[in-house]
Formats: C-alpha cells, sequence, structure tokens
C-alpha cells in the first residue's frame, strides 16, 4: 500500500509537472517575438487588426481587481455562513441551510452565467441607469456567489474541529456564546479557514464561462462600470478561431495566468504558515 500511495503522489506532480512544461514551451515564443514589456505593459489587444498589437495590461488589472472584489464581498459573507451553521443553527435549521450551500457548489459555472445575464445585468442596467449592464461589478457578484460553497464547507469543517474544551474554558472564564465563538473558536480555525479563503481564491481566478457572459468581453481598462475582459475569457473567446501569433500569444496568457494563480497561492500560504507560528 505504501507503494501504491507514493505512486499516486508522484502521478499528481508529474501531471502538474507536464502541464507547466507544456505551457511554458507554448507561451515563451509569443513573449519572445512580441517582447516582454510590450506584452505585460501594453494597453491595447487587437489581435484582428492589420497592424496587430497584443497588450494584456488591461486583462491583468481586470483579473487582480475582480478576483480581490470577489474576495472581499465573498470571504465575510462565508465565513460568517460557517460559524452560523457550526455555531448558531439549530440541527433543523442547519439541515435546511448546508444542503443549499452544498446545491451551490453543484451548480455548473455555465447557469451562474445565464442567471447573471438574465438577471443580474438588467438590475444593474436599471439600478445604475447603464446603457450596457455586462460590466466589471456584475462579474464581480456572479463571481463571489461561485467561491461561497468552497469557503463555506471548508471553515464550517475547520470550525467544527476546533476542540470543546476551549470554548469551555472561555465561557468558564466568563466570556458570552458570541465572544467566545469569535475570541476563540476562530481564531483556532484560522488555518483552515485560510485553506477555503485558498480554494475561493483559485475559484474566482480561474473562473472563465460565467464571467464571459456578464463582464461585456471588451478589452478595456478595468472600471466598476465598464465592459471587460478576464485573462481568463480573453483565452477562451479567442482561441476557436485564432492562429499564428495571435494563438500563440493566447498561450502567452494562460502562461500569465498560471504564473498569477501560483503566486496567489504562494503569498497565501506565506501568510497562513506566518499565521499559525505566531
Amino acid at each position: 500500500m505504501h507503494a501504491v500511495f507514493f505512486s499516486c503522489g508522484m502521478l499528481a506532480i508529474a501531471f502538474v509537472a507536464l502541464i507547466t512544461l507544456y505551457i511554458v514551451t507554448a507561451g515563451l515564443p509569443a513573449i519572445g517575438e512580441i517582447g516582454l514589456k510590450e506584452f505585460l505593459l501594453g494597453a491595447e489587444w487587437k489581435s484582428t487588426a492589420a497592424e496587430p498589437k497584443f497588450g494584456i495590461l488591461p486583462f491583468i488589472l481586470t483579473s487582480f481587481w475582480g478576483t480581490l472584489g470577489a474576495v472581499i464581498i465573498g470571504v465575510p459573507v462565508g465565513v460568517l455562513t460557517a460559524v452560523f451553521l457550526s455555531k448558531v443553527a439549530g440541527p433543523r435549521l442547519a439541515g435546511v441551510v448546508r444542503p443549499a450551500v452544498e446545491l451551490l457548489a453543484g451548480i455548473p459555472s455555465v447557469v451562474y452565467g445565464l442567471v447573471g445575464m438574465m438577471v443580474l445585468v438588467p438590475l444593474m442596467m436599471k439600478v445604475f441607469r447603464l446603457k450596457n449592464g455586462t460590466c466589471l461589478l456584475a462579474a464581480i457578484l456572479v463571481l463571489a456567489v461561485m467561491i461561497l460553497p468552497g469557503i463555506i464547507s471548508v471553515s464550517e469543517t475547520a470550525l467544527n474541529a476546533v476542540p470543546p474544551d476551549y470554548e469551555q474554558a472561555s465561557l468558564a472564564l466568563g466570556a458570552t456564546w458570541m465572544e467566545t465563538v469569535f475570541k476563540v473558536s476562530l481564531p483556532a480555525a484560522k488555518s483552515g479557514i485560510g485553506a477555503g479563503v485558498v480554494l475561493g481564491v483559485g475559484r474566482a481566478i480561474g473562473e472563465a464561462m460565467a464571467v464571459m457572459m456578464v463582464a461585456g468581453n471588451v478589452a478595456n481598462m478595468p472600471g466598476l462600470f465598464k465592459s471587460v475582459t478576464f485573462l481568463t475569457t480573453a483565452v477562451a473567446k479567442e482561441m476557436s478561431y485564432a492562429g499564428g501569433l495571435q494563438r500563440q500569444a493566447l498561450f502567452s496568457i494562460a502562461l500569465v495566468l498560471f504564473i498569477f494563480i501560483m503566486l496567489v497561492n504562494g503569498l497565501l500560504g506565506r501568510v497562513l504558515k506566518r499565521g499559525n507560528k505566531e
């Protein structure tokens, strides 16, 4: 069994290594031809023009602000929902809410995008008096809902794993139940909650279909009420008809996205390890 487990672990590492190798070898040629500075810092993407331009700075900034906005909205809601399910709700109420959260996790991305396109986009036009409701804010709201199931599930598991002795000791010292939950249980479960946040960030960065349906897919610099394009959607919307340098540039975008995800996960992992040591 030791050999079986070792083989499975090595197989997973091999898959990651092969994907990394393929993305790097497919993405570097276009960066070398276009130029690293022009590719990363260029503000114009005109891949099909007579004189094509391949600047992906708008895509990078859009992905950054879109992910940050989704995390700012989704993490507090997800963590507080996990606290409610784990420490506040009775068994009967939790038995109703928990399956609803699990159902959110099972809904396909295209359904989120369809609901956002049919409900959220017209609402944005009405509330903010926009000519076009497909914008960065709509994408942020859809992503915030999509990352909730992972954050809630992992955070609730971490809260349930907190030893009851911690909470009983806090109550014995005169703390209220809410003080115990927020000052004892949450700090004790922060590593698990952090893992849920990392999972949510990965989902937000890598989502393509739902974002494509509500973001507008225009290569603009990011603005809350402007149609924008994420790194993921830039690849998805053009790959079917791309060829030559354009196709190579799309692989280069995938390489940038891959590095972006690695950096974010590494940074969050280091922050979590530092918090655990403290």
